[in-house]
């Protein structure tokens, strides 16, 4: 997808009165600044949203980042010249100083560059960043590709925060936590998004909990301003701002990034499920600001000979706490109905289901929010798969990758169907799994098989990679590494 054709995105960014912003902002400087990087997000073979905050600062403010507003003008060139598009959208606190534009009718297989300039500052000179992106090749061509997946994001694990509570951290993990980062490179951010950066993946899914509200859990996360600086601590890190300059990205949503831990739309906790929706339609370059009734759950022709799926797991669930059986629902009816639908219509030679949470595992036995859990959603698992096999797509190259949990693996469940786990990307929000056969585990008989199985624990990633070397037999390619990009094992599907 590498060494074609390049378009160049001009984004101007005019500041103006800073009347309505200046009760909003901490701390103010002479000139604003894209303090939290440039993103480009939910890239398709012809369309990619741009996105970028408009700040005082490039780094913490009493552990925030201020927004200011200010009015940003996308400029869409094609380097070879033809169409010009161009859009001027706001940010404004509404949108915490968020601008987001969606462009259109781009080219398949091709690559973009996006220059973002601040002007209208006092400072002389122009101060620019660049992003750059290739848009998907798409149902009609196939190519190599590339990506990662990641999860586990825990801000305050990584960097040390003295309010987490370890000992109910190991009562409920079943292990002590690990030790915040120490080395001198802390301030840049996480190792793994340096060791990502490098493997130049085409695109990054990030799986859910890509922030933490409720750690830690006193103070947690509540109000819209608590919940928006989770995100602001987060992307402001210059590991995030190199990777986004280089890599486009995918999100979905967990329990942590939602509501709470193990969280479903029950409770009258903070935040609410709608803000908890709001807050990942507003930081997320998921959909337009505008798309009010937007679908979080979506699926993506990559290419002639990859799709993948992203199935919302936490807006439309049953209570955790139901009793299972056939009324009880992580996907709802309607979502059900679309991801068999899709399924059957694709014609992809792979098919990847990118959940948020695990559907083999094992887990552990004490949890009750997910497909692979006892008295938690086992019945519409067993019935989803069921279906799989019915229809014969297990057979058809159907793997499930997941995030959630906290420890990489690879298991084959008793029906065949297999699961690819990446693991927590900071070393410091891992822990070692549960194998089959373990009594505490979701698997105490045993049933599954399990190739690859970390040990010892370790933050980092999952590479997937389709490689069209023989166009007749492509093949598909998982790696895990650790975080600082060593190899830990690897699986080929032909």
């Amino acid at each position: 997808m590498k060494n074609l054709l390049t378009r160049m995105c001009i984004a101007v960014l005019t500041v103006s009165s800073l009347g309505a912003a200046s009760q909003v902002v901490a701390q103010s400087t002479s000139s604003p600044q894209l303090g939290m990087g440039v993103m480009v997000g939910e890239v398709t073979a012809t369309s990619a949203f741009v996105q970028t905050r408009l700040t005082t600062t490039d780094q913490l403010v009493e552990k925030d980042v201020p927004g200011i507003a200010g009015s940003i003008k996308f400029l869409l060139v094609a380097e070879t010249g033809g169409q010009t598009l161009t859009q001027v959208v706001k940010a404004s606190p509404k949108r915490d100083f968020i601008a987001r534009a969606v462009f259109q009718d781009l080219q398949p297989n091709t690559s973009y560059k996006c220059m973002v300039a601040i002007d209208g500052s006092p400072q002389k000179g122009i101060t620019s960043k660049v992003a750059r992106f290739q848009t998907l090749p798409g149902e009609q061509i196939s190519t190599d590709v590339k990506f990662v997946v990641i999860s586990g994001l825990n801000y305050a694990k990584f960097h040390g925060d003295d309010r987490i509570d370890l000992a109910q951290h190991k009562l409920e993990n079943d292990t002590d936590l690990p030790k915040p980062y120490t080395g001198k490179d802390k301030h840049l951010g996480y190792p793994g998004l340096a060791s990502i950066t490098k493997v130049q993946p085409d695109f990054l899914i990030g799986t859910g909990d890509n922030v933490y509200y409720d750690t830690p859990d006193d103070p947690r996360a509540e109000t819209r301003t608590e919940l928006r600086q989770k995100w602001h601590e987060q992307f402001v890190q210059p590991r995030f701002r190199d990777l986004f300059a280089v890599v486009p990205t995918y999100w979905m949503i967990d329990d942590h990034d939602y509501r709470i831990d193990d969280g479903d739309n029950s409770g009258d906790h903070k935040p609410t499920p709608a803000e908890g929706r709001h807050m990942m339609l507003e930081q997320l370059p998921v959909a337009s600001h505008q798309d009010k009734d937007a679908k979080t759950y979506r699926t993506h022709r990559v290419s002639k000979d990859l799709q993948i799926w992203f199935p919302e797991n936490r807006m439309y669930r049953s209570d955790n706490l139901d009793k299972d059986g056939p009324d009880k629902s992580i996907w709802g009816k309607e979502q059900t109905a679309w991801l068999k639908e899709t399924l059957l219509a694709s014609d992809a030679k792979f098919k990847l289901l990118i959940s948020p949470t695990p559907m083999i595992g094992p887990d552990d036995a004490r949890k009750t929010d997910n497909h692979t859990n006892l008295g938690g959603f086992r019945y519409e698992c067993d019935a989803f798969f069921a279906w799989l096999k019915k229809t014969g797509i297990d057979k058809n190259n159907f793997y499930i990758i997941c995030g959630d949990r906290h420890w990489q693996y690879h298991s084959v469940h008793s029906t065949g169907i297999e699961e690819f786990s990446t693991g927590a990307l900071v070393d410091a929000n891992t822990r070692l799994g549960r194998k089959p056969g373990d009594p505490l585990s979701t698997d105490p008989k045993g049933l599954i098989k399990q190739p690859y199985y970390q040990t010892p624990r370790s933050g980092g990633f999952l590479t997937v990679e389709v490689q069209t070397t023989d166009a007749k037999n492509p093949q598909l390619k998982f790696t895990w590494k650790d975080e600082l990009g060593k190899q830990l094992h690897e699986h080929v599907k032909e």
